[in-house]
């Protein structure tokens, strides 16, 4: 992926350099059609995580400030990703090597994805236990049950946003060869996250065991972009795989459950005994 994006942004550079009317010529094609279809959905996919933990996050900020949190949130990463479409030659100095141990190379979009993954461990792990231990256990976390500020909600998801932005467009490069394309696909793709947002915060809200597998599901994203930025890959497909198998169970789970809750008794009330 890296490799890929080194080659194409010469090429990219050159196609935006000769203008939005050069361009504009050759972008409604059925090849770019099936390219914005296409991206838009790994767009969708690849924000996912982002959409979790925004969700999460928000949930745990204070009530009146939810609402703008979820917001501005998602709008963070919509614009990060088209700046970062739109910085393409910078984006390629990030997979130059900065330093080296133990004959590892480590670039600055290794340090981004290591350090993001850290703060997405930590911050999953903390909420897990916040949510096992409960805030009443100890006096000394109990302003937790208060909310989270508004700067720190939006100072936390800003940092994911980075890490999930960086890998979002440079699977884009990887993907397309048309910046228009590619800005396209983003925006289509923050037009359904940001729209599907608020039901998926409410719905992750009201289900504690659907929150607990979210953040298990971080859990998962952390560790994976921990290793990813010391070198190691991963097929994401078999990730995204196991979390919509565990989700699909769960939701089948919780409807077995609403069923026998609401199923009338079938024994028959004995009489009582003189």
């Amino acid at each position: 992926m890296l490799m890929d994006l080194a080659l194409n942004v010469p090429s990219l550079s050159l196609a935006f350099a000769e203008g939005a009317p050069a361009g504009s010529k050759e972008l409604f094609t059925t090849a770019n059609l099936i390219a914005v279809v296409t991206l838009s959905a790994m767009e969708i996919v690849l924000g996912i995580d982002n959409v979790v933990f925004v969700a999460i996050i928000a949930g745990r900020a204070k009530p009146e400030d939810r609402d703008r949190v979820r917001k501005i949130g998602l709008a963070l990463g919509v614009i990060l990703r088209v700046l970062l479409l739109f910085s393409l030659g910078w984006l390629a100095t990030l997979t130059t090597p900065l330093f080296t141990v133990m004959d590892k190379g480590f670039s600055g979009k290794d340090l981004v994805l290591l350090f993001g993954g850290l703060f997405l461990l930590f911050k999953s792990v903390k909420e897990i236990h916040h949510k096992v231990e409960g805030p009443g256990e100890h006096p000394a976390t109990s302003h937790a049950a208060i909310g989270l500020s508004f700067g720190s909600a939006i100072a936390q998801i800003a940092v994911i946003d980075l890490v999930f932005s960086l890998d979002s467009v440079i699977t884009a490069v990887g993907m397309v060869q048309n910046i228009w394309v590619m800005v396209i696909a983003v925006l289509l793709s923050a037009v359904v996250m940001i729209s599907a947002a608020g039901p998926i915060s409410r719905f992750v809200d009201r289900h504690p065991a659907i929150k607990m597998l979210a953040l298990s599901f971080l859990v998962l994203i952390g560790v994976m972009l921990i290793a990813e930025g010391c070198g190691q890959k991963f097929n994401k497909g078999y990730i995204y795989f196991a979390m919509a198998f565990s989700l699909s169970v769960e939701l089948l789970s919780m409807r077995m459950r609403s069923k026998a809750a609401v199923k009338p008794s079938s024994t028959p009330p004995t009489a009582p005994t003189v």
